[in-house]
């Protein structure tokens, strides 16, 4: 059984059908069903039901892919160490970012492993804290950059700090509060707030601070991204409590202390027991040695 043929399989699956997936492996569409055919005849069951216009896995197809997932990760894994070994990176490095990330320069620190590692492509995928870290435990994600509330910290992987710092409060220009040193929360009383989905690590961060203090608040509006999050305090929404690093970055919107504000810490994380050899090279540039 080649391993081409599992990368076929695979693709289909990834892709989402016939076409893309060849168009995704470099091949004729003609070439890819042939050869998944092929194994099929080989193996004596049909991995895919192409019955309807969408192409879904069958219960064999569903069993198969497990294993060939694992068979074709442990081949690219075995030719990049044996490449890492004369010092050269090849393959992917996968790293999952948060969207509020300021205890590091991420496009900085790309551009310099870029550099040294011509031949790494990296593929970043956006999320939170909660979805990244099983993913470094499973092998999907070699590095993730977090931010967790205080008292809370990533298990079953490898840590390091980055930064520990209270958020601050955005508010836009115009508020009656901008332009104050610092807050309390109890002087947020009242106010409505722009914030991550609930049970999201990023909102975890404030929701237990007010809680802590006794304090009830109003979140008006939910939003996956800082960005939207940040639009909404600046045409006077709503308030929002972020690090400080992303609120100064918009105009219009001004960052205020928050003396008894949420405490976050940003970690980097990698797989704890066998990081592949481009996380390894990747971390220095992170400050982890």
């Amino acid at each position: 059984m080649e391993l081409t043929v599992l990368r076929y399989v695979l693709a289909v699956v990834d892709e989402g059908g016939f076409t893309r997936a060849a168009e995704s492996r470099h091949v004729t569409q003609s070439a890819l069903s042939h050869a998944i055919a092929a194994l099929e005849r080989e193996i004596g069951v049909r991995l895919f039901d192409r019955a309807s216009r969408t192409v879904t896995p069958t219960e064999a197809g569903e069993a198969f892919l497990r294993h060939a997932r694992k068979a074709v990760d442990a081949a690219d894994r075995a030719r990049d160490e044996a490449v890492a070994t004369a010092g050269e990176i090849r393959g992917v490095l996968r790293i999952g970012v948060i969207p509020t990330v300021t205890a590091v320069d991420l496009p900085a620190a790309l551009r310099s492993f870029r550099r040294e590692h011509p031949h790494a492509r990296v593929e970043l995928t956006m999320g939170n804290s909660d979805q990244h870290v099983p993913a470094v435990r499973a092998g999907r994600l070699d590095v993730a950059l977090l931010g967790l509330r205080e008292g809370v910290e990533p298990t079953g992987v490898a840590v390091r700090v980055l930064s520990r710092a209270r958020l601050v409060m955005a508010v836009d220009d115009a508020h009656p509060l901008a332009g104050r040193r610092s807050v309390t929360l109890d002087e947020l009383r009242g106010e409505s707030f722009a914030d991550f989905p609930a049970e999201t690590s990023g909102r975890q961060q404030s929701d237990h601070a007010f809680a802590a203090a006794g304090i009830t608040r109003d979140v008006a509006f939910e939003s996956a991204t800082a960005d939207l999050i940040l639009d909404l305090v600046r045409v006077g929404l709503a308030v929002a409590l972020l690090p400080a690093g992303v609120v100064s970055q918009v105009p219009g919107v001004e960052a205020v202390e928050v003396e008894d504000g949420p405490m976050r810490t940003e970690y980097a994380v990698w797989h704890a027991r066998e990081p592949r050899a481009a996380a390894r090279a990747f971390l220095p540039y992170l400050g982890v040695r």
